[in-house]
C-alpha cells in the first residue's frame, strides 16, 4: 500500500464513487471514506456546498489537492501512481479504453445523473415505472456499442487485449446499475463475462457498494 493518505468524499451506490473506490484500491492508495447522503440531500447542505460549490460527488483529497470531478480525479491517479498502469502504452489499445470509458461516462452516466431523475419526477411527473423506463432505456441504447467494442472471451476476460484498464473502472459500476435497473445481460454475455471476472477480484470486491452502505 501506498502511504499516500486520501480523503473520499461519496455515497455508496454512486457509481462515480464506486470508480474511485475501485481506482484506490487497485493503485494501493490509502483513503478515508466520508458519506453524504444523496438520498438525504446532504450535498446540498451549506456544509458540504463549502466543500464542492457544484454539489456534487464524488471529491477527493489527495496530496494537498481537492478533486471535485471524477475524470480529473482517474487522471490524477493514472498520471502520478504508477502500479498497475491502467491505460496502455501502445496509443490504439490506449484509445480503445478511452473510447469504452466515454460511452459510459459521457453516453450514458449524464442521462440517469441522480438530478436528472429527480428533476424528470419533479417537473414532469414521472413515477418510478417511468423512472426504470428511462435508466433502461440510455443503458441498453449504448450497450449494445460497448458489447460490440471489446475484446473479452472465456480466456482474456477483460475489454481490451485481456489487459486490465480504466476501462473496467467504468465499466463495473455501470453494469451494477443496470442489474439494479433489472436490464437484461443476457443480451450481453461479453459485458456479462467481464463483471463476473472483475467481482471477483479483491480490489472491485472492496470497492462494492453493499460494503460501504451507512443506514
Amino acid at each position: 500500500m501506498s502511504d499516500t493518505q486520501a480523503t473520499l468524499y461519496g455515497y455508496y451506490r454512486s457509481s462515480t464513487s464506486y470508480r474511485l473506490r475501485i481506482l484506490l484500491n487497485l493503485k494501493g492508495i490509502n483513503y478515508e471514506t466520508v458519506p453524504v447522503a444523496l438520498d438525504k440531500g446532504e450535498q446540498r447542505e451549506a456544509a458540504f456546498l463549502d466543500i464542492n460549490p457544484m454539489g456534487g460527488l464524488p471529491v477527493l483529497d489527495i496530496d494537498g489537492l481537492r478533486l471535485v470531478q471524477a475524470p480529473a480525479m482517474i487522471d490524477y491517479i493514472e498520471e502520478h501512481y504508477d502500479a498497475p498502469r491502467l491505460l496502455p502504452n501502445v496509443a490504439a489499445p490506449r484509445q480503445r479504453v478511452r473510447e469504452i470509458a466515454a460511452i459510459v461516462a459521457c453516453d450514458i452516466h449524464p442521462l440517469n445523473n441522480l438530478r436528472v431523475l429527480k428533476h424528470l419526477r419533479g417537473t414532469y411527473g414521472a413515477d418510478d415505472a417511468a423512472i426504470a423506463d428511462w435508466y433502461r432505456h440510455w443503458i441498453d441504447a449504448a450497450f449494445p456499442a460497448l458489447e460490440h467494442r471489446v475484446s473479452a472471451n472465456d480466456d482474456l476476460p477483460f475489454c481490451v487485449d485481456g489487459q486490465l484498464s480504466l476501462a473496467e473502472i467504468y465499466l463495473i459500476p455501470q453494469i451494477y446499475n443496470a442489474e439494479r435497473f433489472e436490464v437484461d445481460m443476457t443480451a450481453y454475455p461479453k459485458l456479462a463475462r467481464i463483471n463476473a471476472h472483475c467481482i471477483a477480484m479483491p480490489a472491485f470486491a472492496d470497492a462494492h457498494p453493499d460494503r460501504h452502505r451507512v443506514d
